[in-house]
């Protein structure tokens, strides 16, 4: 398995440097990452870093904390899928979600996945799964079932409980064969990386991903 090629080479931090931004982009040439993860500002450097290069571009939308209104997500995905994303990590409302307030859910889902896949992206929906229930979970995921995005991943890794193997296996339960599952949040080392894969994640998120290959 090429491990390199499963992980979203990630820097997520408010104070990233250019120099941070390019240092991530040459590694993630180097090692045959699939993605860099960068903050929205950067998304136009990684294009010119990465013109020449298979690698993808992901960015974040209504993050970390997921409240952003619905039309501020739809902006901040178009702005970012026009400035060279390819690939938005958007994280789903989790305050509508524990409130069930599914409608506003679907809204927020089939909006911002229209705008970032009739541009030929793909939609990440992040769900925090450290601070849901397993009810919580399946219902995410039956809304996400239903509404064709991408990739769920677990968490934005902005809080203690990040990833797990349980998590993982809970979302793959729940999920169709067609959306994908991207693991994120205390990943650091490859065996960590590896349960996860075995686990049915399909992408590793983490800011380790040079530790992870070379260990």
């Amino acid at each position: 398995m090429n491990l390199a090629s499963k992980i979203d080479h990630t820097i997520l931090r408010a104070d990233t440097s250019k120099e941070e931004i390019t240092r991530l982009c040459d590694e993630a040439k180097e090692y045959g990452f699939a993605a860099v993860c960068v903050p929205p500002y950067w998304v136009r450097e990684c294009k010119n870093q990465l013109r020449d290069s298979k690698v993808r571009i992901a960015t974040v939308v209504g993050f970390p904390m997921g409240y952003s209104a619905t039309p501020a997500k739809v902006e901040e995905s178009r702005r970012a899928i026009d400035e060279g994303a390819t690939e938005i990590d958007m994280v789903l409302n989790i305050i509508a979600l524990k409130a069930g307030d599914y409608n506003y859910l679907k809204n927020e889902l089939t909006s911002a996945g229209t705008i970032v896949q009739l541009r030929g992206g793909k939609l990440k929906v992040i769900l925090e799964t450290g601070l849901l229930t397993k009810d919580e979970i399946i219902k995410a995921c039956e809304l996400c079932s239903k509404l064709s995005v991408d990739y769920v991943k677990t968490s934005t890794g902005y809080i203690d409980k990040g990833a797990t193997v349980e998590d993982i296996k809970l979302l793959r339960a729940n999920l169709p064969k067609n959306i994908k599952i991207k693991a994120s949040g205390g990943i650091r080392d490859k065996a960590t990386a590896l349960a996860m894969i075995e686990a049915g994640a399909d992408r590793i998120g983490t800011s380790s991903g040079v530790k992870i290959v070379t260990e």
